[in-house]
């Protein structure tokens, strides 16, 4: 099924970023990057099936060239700790083909980016079976100028109201119901939801659909991206207390000093580790319900023969005065018994698929984290020329 993913996040110089290089890895190009000196190419990188930039219908041409775009943007920004651009990551949704996919990022891009002012450089990137990849993982990569485009160029202030949280909400809707639209048109099922699985599940107890709340029971998994993967290709990640973000005055009086994040006291392994206990503590999290719905037809089915048992005594008796009443109310009960039968059979064995779903899954990750410690160890030999 079509899964959603939608984040956001500033490319900062503070962390040693360049929107020049990062252009050319994502689009899989060869750029000049004139602040720093030197090409970037990328060009013999697997997975990249379209690149493109799209800008404002006013907007100076030469932002639709990625290299000229990108090093007008590093020359604009003179402080040290610049905000350069902003990038947007999106699953797309496997069911649909290369040309609807496209189509489906190119309308969204236009109609919440680029109608805003904002120049979009996208690249959609398709799984690499070869490197391991799920082979659902299409994504799209977008950047977005943090200025507003114009005949001139780039505005030279930038835009605040983009960075709003209200900004993202409302993206992050719109993103769910263009793929919806998308699936819907081109006759698929598989359906996305932008909201938490905690708000969904509560909406489905509103509801009173029980299945639906039961089936939402699980924890999240965790995105795994580059840097995660590189942590897990050590046996044991290690933790330490380390200094994070500006240099801010905590206490009156005292000099500025950055904050410190104590690592040690939440870390328990890498990303690719916790998604595996998560999704382990799924697998018994619906193992244990689906013992509950057993244990809850096996009652049911001690009441249905205790039913039909009141039906025989009547028909053995029919001289009793309330033997009709009695035989009214067993059929009735049957009925309501016979009715929450096949609820909770349904039920129970979409959760066992649902367990082994995660179970799967946990599997994969699994072999997923000793092929990429393989390749590590791998590499780390050919480096010190060991056999």
């Amino acid at each position: 099924m079509a899964s959603y993913h939608l984040s956001a996040q500033p490319v900062k110089r503070s962390e040693g970023r360049s929107v020049v290089a990062m252009a050319a890895y994502r689009a899989g190009a060869r750029l000049k990057d004139e602040r720093r000196g030197h090409d970037v190419d990328y060009r013999r990188r697997r997975g990249v099936v379209h690149a493109e930039i799209l800008a404002p219908d006013d907007a100076a041409e030469w932002l639709l060239d990625r290299e000229s775009l990108w090093n007008g943007v590093e020359a604009m920004e003179v402080r040290k700790d610049a905000q350069l651009a902003r990038e947007i990551n999106m699953a797309l949704p496997h069911e649909l083909t290369d040309g609807e996919r496209l189509g489906l990022v190119r309308a969204f891009v236009r109609k919440q980016f680029v109608s805003l002012g904002m120049v979009a450089d996208f690249a959609i990137h398709a799984p690499v079976p070869e490197k391991g990849d799920d082979p659902r993982n299409h994504h799209v990569h977008v950047l977005l100028t943090l200025r507003q485009a114009g005949a001139d160029g780039l505005r030279r202030v930038k835009t605040r109201a983009w960075n709003s949280d209200a900004m993202l909400i409302a993206w992050r809707k719109a993103w769910a119901e263009c793929q919806n639209e998308a699936l819907g048109r081109t006759g698929h099922a598989a359906r996305v939801d932008h909201r938490s699985l905690s708000v969904r599940r509560a909406e489905a107890v509103d509801r009173g659909n029980r299945k639906e709340a039961v089936t939402l029971l699980r924890e999240p998994e965790i995105h795994v991206g580059p840097k995660a993967k590189k942590v897990a290709l050590v046996q044991s990640p290690r933790s330490e207390v380390r200094k994070v973000g500006p240099k801010r005055k905590w206490v009156p009086g005292r000099a500025a000093e950055r904050r410190m994040l104590r690592y040690p006291e939440f870390d328990e392994g890498s990303r690719a580790e916790w998604t595996m206990q998560r999704l382990g503590r799924n697998a018994h999290s619906y193992a244990k319900v689906a013992a509950r719905a057993e244990q809850q037809m096996a009652r049911l089915r001690q009441r249905q023969i205790h039913y039909a048992n009141m039906t025989h005594e009547v028909e053995r008796a029919p001289e009793r005065q309330d033997g009709a009443a009695r035989q009214a109310h067993a059929h009735k009960r049957l009925a309501e018994i016979a009715y929450w039968l096949n609820e909770l059979d349904l039920l129970f064995f979409a959760l066992l698929g649902l367990r082994e779903g995660q179970l799967v899954r946990r599997t994969v990750w699994s072999n997923r984290l000793a092929a990429w410690r393989l390749r590590g160890l791998t590499r780390g030999r050919e480096l010190v020329g060991t056999p």
